[in-house]
């Protein structure tokens, strides 16, 4: 099922699930390859939801290379949002809402607190929001 894709885990248990789901467990993390401990995953979670994160955190690292011009591990929802606001220009809370699997009219914080945690990382221009749609600035 996760063939191919090569992922480091620190914990023990998690490392055997995705050895016995056919990912390459690396003993150390390394730039480039999947930090599942990055992830932000839940005891509770499906296979199928666990191979559609891991999946999508493959998938954002050649954007994220692009955006920072160097392989950078990011939390799952930051990661998510930057490579969204990259391959879209830029949108809306609801946009980034739907896209990060809630409803549009859910009360939550965690996509402003992500937005948060990377403007403090990289700096209060990094995300811009103009008239209510969030793009990337500069680093």
């Amino acid at each position: 099922m996760l063939s191919g894709i090569r992922i480091y885990a620190s914990d023990n248990i998690w490392r055997q699930i995705l050895a016995d789901l056919g990912a390459t467990v690396l003993s150390a993390p390394t730039p480039g390859d999947i930090n599942f401990d990055d992830l932000d995953i839940s005891d509770t979670i499906s296979v199928l939801d666990l191979k559609s994160m891991i999946i999508n955190a493959r998938d954002n690292t050649d954007v994220l290379y692009r955006v920072f011009g160097e392989n950078v591990t990011l939390p799952y929802a930051q990661g998510k949002i930057v490579a969204l606001l990259y391959k879209n220009d830029g949108m809306t809370i609801n946009e980034l809402k739907t896209a990060l699997g809630y409803a549009p009219d859910v009360a939550t914080h965690a996509i402003d607190t992500a937005i948060y945690q990377l403007r403090q990382k990289y700096g209060r221009g990094f995300i811009k929001n103009t008239n209510g749609v969030y793009c990337l600035g500069k680093l």
